[in-house]
């Protein structure tokens, strides 16, 4: 790599285990001469740092090639593909089984920036845009993702987040935590028609408790959403599909994980420290 390094570029180790996942070059035609490295690094950088698709830095393939792939990874399921790999390999590597026996469901309201497709008006959070809806496991690693309309019914949506959730995909879930808002007779009904083998627990806080504390391990869902929150491309819906909304949710997290199993470097001038504290102050 010629140029100069970004935050956000794969290390070699990253890159290493990314790559086997990259679909191979179609049979026929043109051989390909695009870095591959290089476009995922091109993806990052617009997830992690919210630019536009013809604000991509020059020294990128070009913009228009960056979002070719982005678009044809994005049907062919490569994005899902990954995604699923590398959260059975973080959760591996903190000593959990790959799949998982406690999930939390919940959702979110954003904004749309330039309208596009399902665009809906959230009554409760007074929010016109779009809902991110997730399903998570106790790690906070994303099992499944829809967008939809901000008018959508957070149970309603839960069905379609429930299919892609079959039982040879996940045979140990046992529950999945959520809020009031998924206690719908409709959601119940529709598990059992489809024989899912994992129930929806609704988690409430004590009779009479007012102020905010943490329920068991549902906090964990809002936790992710604080990680995505992190990537300036999710700060709003940018996006004119909710199918391209949930192809940079997976980025973002596809990122997130490969930077917890290979952990890049930082310079001991870019941590974060008090002015005149010494780490024993901070640690009493």
């Amino acid at each position: 790599m010629e140029r100069k390094p970004y935050s956000t570029d794969l290390t070699d180790a990253q890159w290493a285990l990314l790559e086997p996942w990259i679909p191979e070059a179609r049979p026929g035609g043109r051989p390909r001469k695009t870095d591959m490295r290089e476009v995922v690094n091109a993806l990052f950088y617009l997830t992690k740092e919210g630019c536009r698709w013809r604000g991509l830095p020059h020294d990128f393939p070009p913009w228009k090639t960056v979002y070719n792939y982005f678009e044809a990874w994005k049907r062919d399921g490569t994005w899902e593909e990954i995604l699923t790999a590398l959260r059975c390999r973080v959760r591996q590597a903190a000593n959990r089984s790959p799949n998982p026996r406690v999930a939390c469901i919940d959702s979110q309201s954003v904004k749309t920036a330039f309208g596009g497709e399902e665009v809906g008006t959230d009554g409760g959070k007074k929010v016109r845009g779009r809902k991110r809806h997730i399903v998570v496991d106790t790690l906070g690693l994303l099992l499944a993702l829809v967008v939809t309309g901000a008018n959508v019914d957070d149970a309603k949506a839960a069905q379609t987040l429930f299919e892609q959730m079959p039982k040879t995909a996940f045979p140990r879930l046992e529950t999945i935590q959520a809020d009031n808002k998924y206690h719908n007779y409709q959601l119940q009904s529709w598990l059992r028609d489809h024989k899912r083998p994992y129930t929806v627990w609704v988690v409430n806080r004590p009779s009479g408790e007012r102020k905010f504390m943490p329920l068991r391990s549902r906090w964990v869902v809002e936790r992710t959403f604080a990680w995505l929150g992190r990537c300036r491309r999710l700060s709003k819906d940018y996006e004119h599909l909710p199918e391209s909304s949930e192809a940079i949710v997976q980025i973002a997290c596809i990122q997130h994980y490969l930077r917890r199993l290979y952990p890049s470097r930082v310079k001991h001038t870019q941590r974060f420290r008090y002015k005149g504290h010494t780490p024993k102050t901070l640690a009493a």
